[in-house]
């Protein structure tokens, strides 16, 4: 018997830039559920958001990879940098399970973006071929159809409100945001003058 598929949760978004919030939820995913390892995929750009201040793809990597060096089970990606642009969702898992066939890929949404799966590319081949992980978001109602309950799963994480806008504007307004940033990811912030 060879060893069992190691199961990776995708943690998808801008990181702009990684917060406390991501790194808490990313832990307790690893901590408590059977998931392994997350995998933080930082996105070069949502085609459902405005790409006007976000800071260069290579930028928010370089955050996100520093901000997990002290985290076994954490590990950033940017496998979607290669991707053909706008990147979607179901690319990204199918393109992930065929580099690496050891492993088995759950994607983790937060409410919001569970509500919204109906706009998704191919969101019914999604729900058909990858287990799913929502994280409560403030004032989003999480209603699981019976038929998906099986492969959907609402994780009873800490609702945490925390959002990068509201750091990127704090920086901005020259606030000390260091109890809201990873401490690695903040350090390049203030190296870089980013989101000044």
């Amino acid at each position: 018997m060879g060893e069992p598929a190691k199961e990776i949760a995708i943690f998808s978004g801008s990181f702009n830039p990684i917060h406390a919030g991501h790194l808490m939820l990313a832990s307790y995913v690893c901590e408590f559920s059977h998931l392994d390892e997350v995998w933080l995929l930082v996105s070069p750009h949502n085609p459902l958001k405005e790409a006007d201040d976000l800071l260069d793809d290579h930028q928010r990597l370089e955050m996100v990879a520093s901000a997990l060096e002290p985290y076994s089970k954490l590990k950033a990606s940017d496998v979607e940098f290669y991707l053909p642009r706008p990147s979607y969702t179901i690319d990204t898992l199918d393109q992930l399970s065929a580099h690496h066939p050891d492993k088995q890929f759950t994607l983790m949404i937060g409410a919001d973006n569970w509500n919204k799966l109906p706009q998704w590319k191919e969101f019914e081949r999604l729900l058909q071929t990858y287990p799913l992980l929502i994280y409560p978001r403030p004032g989003e109602e999480v209603v699981i159809p019976e038929a998906l309950q099986e492969t959907v799963r609402l994780l009873d994480a800490p609702l945490l409100q925390i959002s990068s806008s509201f750091i990127r504007k704090s920086i901005g307004e020259g606030r000390d945001m260091r109890a809201f940033v990873p401490e690695r990811a903040y350090e390049l912030i203030l190296k870089n003058g980013w989101y000044r």
